[in-house]
């Protein structure tokens, strides 16, 4: 018990370590997940991405809102993207810094990729690792990192959703990084943000679209699914309407 607690205030002063080395905040430094179920994903993705055969024309990219279209996302996906022939590369609790250090170990370039999807960031700001700044710089190097490696794919980038059940300090943050990235437009890249779905006009969020203020449900996944089919039928040459 010793260890451990020692080690847990070690682990807080890493970020500010890693600045202090480098001179750039940990959002933009590739690191691996040390939490058992995380890894576990995280080398059964990395796995997904090596043993992939051919290539594959959709990828998301993301954390456990990623994740989740395994379940609750599952029927939508099977109906609107499967067909496409996407493939899940998200992790329950990843940070941008987690998603760097994935496409370390695994780049996507093999997989010759048409659209690449990408939701990441929330963590970052929801686990008090990152500051709004630091949580858009990691963001902006994953885009980096993802032009880098697959330069012919068109970067889908899903503004943060908003998070919590009331208006907060943390959503506040996270509009502060989407105006940002709405701010700085890439070659290749087009942001997505639907955020303003997912929220009533007194500012709480709607608990039919995410029941825990963070996550969707299989209606939410809906509203992400129709606002990314049209660019995604726009590079495939097979087209999809629901």
């Amino acid at each position: 018990m010793a260890l451990n607690a020692r080690r847990l205030g070690l682990l807080a002063y890493l970020p500010l370590l890693m600045l202090a080395m480098t001179g750039e905040p940990t959002s933009v430094i590739a690191a691996p997940r040390d939490d058992a179920d995380a890894i576990a994903r995280q080398e059964q993705l990395i796995a997904r991405v090596r043993d992939a055969k051919g290539a594959v024309p959709v990828v998301f990219v993301g954390d456990s809102i990623t994740q989740s279209w395994d379940a609750p996302g599952k029927e939508v996906w099977d109906t609107m993207l499967a067909p496409l022939g996407a493939m899940n590369l998200g992790n329950s609790g990843d940070r941008t810094e987690n998603v760097l250090w994935r496409l370390q170990k695994a780049p996507l370039t093999p997989l010759k990729p048409r659209a690449i999807v990408l939701l990441i960031g929330t963590n970052n700001v929801g686990h008090g690792k990152s500051t709004a700044s630091e949580t858009l710089a990691g963001i902006q190097r994953v885009v980096a990192t993802l032009r880098s490696q697959c330069p012919d794919a068109k970067i889908v980038l899903m503004a943060v959703f908003p998070r919590g059940e009331h208006i907060n300090a943390m959503r506040g943050d996270l509009l502060q990084v989407n105006q940002a990235l709405a701010a700085d437009p890439q070659p290749g890249v087009t942001l997505i943000d639907i955020g303003t779905r997912f929220i009533q006009p007194n500012g709480d969020i709607r608990k039919e679209l995410m029941p825990d203020a963070l996550h969707l449900s299989p209606a939410g996944y809906r509203i992400w699914a129709d606002a990314v089919l049209p660019l995604i039928n726009a590079l495939n040459t097979i087209n999809f309407t629901y």
